[in-house]
Order: C-alpha cells, then sequence, then structure tokens
C-alpha cells in the first residue's frame, strides 16, 4: 500500500484490517488486552485509527490473530509505518481538529465531489481571493497568519495536483458563487474576482477538474442547505462525508452509511440541475469580463 495514501487514510486500513482480523478470531477487545496485557483504551485506540500503530504492538497482534503469511503481514507493517508518518499539513496552526482530519482524509482520496453554495471552494481558490475571505472569516489576526492560512490552501491544491495518479475533483456551484464580487483591485490593477473566476476555467483544462454551476433559473435546491465534501478511495474504505458550518467542519466516516448514501444521491441529483462543463466555463468568463469592465 502506497504511502501516497498519507498517514490518516493508512491509519484508517490498517485499524479496520485488524477488527476483521480480530472478530475472525472470535476475540473480544477485553480478550486482547488481557492476552497482551494491555490496557482496553489501548487496543480501542488502535481499532479507532486514533494513534499510530508501532510495528512491535502490530507483530503482537498478528501472533495473537495467528496471521503468518508474509505477504500479509509485509502488507500490514507498511501500513503500520505509514501511521507514524507526519501529514504535510501538521506544520499549520488548525484548530479545528475535524478539519486537520479532513485534510488527512482528503490527502489519500481517489475522488472528491464538493458542492458550495456561497464560496469558491479552498481547492479552487487563488491566494488574494483566499486572503480576502478569510479575514472575514478569522477576525483579528494578522497578516503573518492570514497568508499562513491562505497557503494552506494553495498547498493542498499542489498536492492533491503532484499525486499519482491525481485524484478527480468534482466541483459543484450555486450561481450566487460566481456572481458575488469578492475583493476589490490587487497591487497590479488586477481585479480579484475576475482573475479568480478565469482561474477556474484554466483549471478544468488539465481533464482532472469538472466544476458546474447551477444556475438561479433553477430554483429551490439540496444543496441551499449548506457545503458538502464527499471522499472516494481506491483502496478498500468506505467514502468519507464533511460538511462544513459555521462554527467548525462534521466529519462523518463510513460508520453512518445511510447518511453518505443519502448525500451521495443529492450530489447526483445537483449535477442533473448544472449547466454543463462548457456552459459553465462561458458564464464564467462572461461573469469575469463584466465584472472587469464594472
Amino acid at each position: 500500500m502506497s504511502s501516497d495514501l498519507g498517514p490518516v487514510v493508512q491509519r484508517a486500513l490498517l485499524s479496520g484490517e485488524l477488527t476483521r482480523l480480530r472478530r475472525e478470531v472470535g476475540r473480544t477487545q477485553d480478550d486482547v488486552a488481557k492476552a497482551l496485557d494491555w490496557s482496553v483504551s489501548k487496543v480501542i485506540r488502535i481499532e479507532g485509527g486514533t494513534v499510530g500503530t508501532s510495528t512491535t504492538d502490530l507483530q503482537a497482534l498478528l501472533r495473537l490473530y495467528e496471521v503468518s503469511d508474509d505477504g500479509k503481514v509485509e502488507q500490514l507493517t507498511r501500513l503500520a509505518k505509514g501511521t507514524r508518518e507526519r501529514g504535510w499539513w501538521a506544520s499549520y496552526p488548525i484548530e479545528d481538529q475535524q478539519f486537520r482530519t479532513y485534510l488527512g482524509y482528503e490527502a489519500g482520496a481517489s475522488c472528491i465531489r464538493m458542492f458550495h453554495p456561497s464560496l469558491v471552494p479552498g481547492l479552487l481558490q487563488t491566494m488574494d481571493y483566499a486572503r480576502v475571505v478569510l479575514r472575514q472569516f478569522v477576525r483579528g489576526a494578522n497578516d503573518e497568519r492570514i497568508e499562513v492560512l491562505a497557503g494552506l490552501r494553495v498547498e493542498r491544491q499542489d498536492k492533491l495536483a503532484e499525486r499519482d495518479p491525481v485524484p478527480h475533483r468534482h466541483f459543484i456551484l450555486d450561481e450566487a458563487v460566481v456572481r458575488r464580487h469578492v475583493g476589490a483591485l490587487t497591487k497590479n490593477g488586477r481585479g480579484i474576482m475576475p482573475a479568480q473566476l478565469r482561474h477556474m476555467v484554466e483549471v478544468v483544462r488539465d481533464g482532472h477538474v469538472t466544476i458546474q454551476i447551477i444556475p438561479f433559473s433553477k430554483g429551490a435546491h439540496f444543496g441551499m442547505k449548506g457545503p458538502f465534501t464527499l471522499l472516494e478511495f481506491d483502496a478498500d474504505l468506505g467514502e468519507v462525508l464533511y460538511l462544513e458550518g459555521a462554527r467548525g467542519g462534521d466529519l462523518i466516516l463510513t460508520g453512518r452509511e445511510e447518511q453518505i448514501i443519502n448525500y451521495r444521491a443529492n450530489f447526483e441529483e445537483l449535477e442533473e440541475w448544472t449547466l454543463s462543463q462548457e456552459e459553465s466555463s462561458e458564464l464564467m468568463l462572461r461573469i469575469a469580463d463584466e465584472m472587469g469592465a464594472a
């Protein structure tokens, strides 16, 4: 399993496999704790994926579960080593723990589906656009902190673009997102929002990004409920749902499958309401020209 998945996804894969192996041999978490002279809380943390797993602990578990296949042991050992890596985002001052965990899953996703009703998503933002919205969201932050947080958004984009294979990103945006005139002029006299719109049109040309707009004429739709993101993985891991709110994010893992299925179905329904990719790009360019001429 490639470490390109990142420590959070590898931790989730390992914890899921260790839970499956324990159940296969008919042991409870209490049984494992007693057999290895561990606390039950340690077993819970390992199976919950909240901590990395040392190779020593992994070997003890595999002996207990009677796993002797060399290929399986090697695969799980690579995962265990990957769980203890440091994610690239660890150096950033991220206060929202749910968002920090989300970044770990995003880093290993093979497909990202995202809807936003009012804002250009961070994975599409230019530095200038990011600076403007961050000043509204992070009140009292000095210029240095704003630069760091804006840099995080751009690095997220760069890290995904560097992956092999590059994950597909599909964004559905309400027309309000592209109509709202965010920011004024930059130091070189360019309009922030026209440049942002043109950047989005350029991004889709690499073939790994889709951006589609739901026009105002479609009326009310599910997306008005709020922004959400769905992550899929090539690895043996279910989907992840991330809901954004004013007070922080809410990360929903595969244990709440019904809710994830509901959001996936609604994303597909929203897609039916959108302009095509070509029509969406034409709309963004037209709005950029109108804003630039204002």
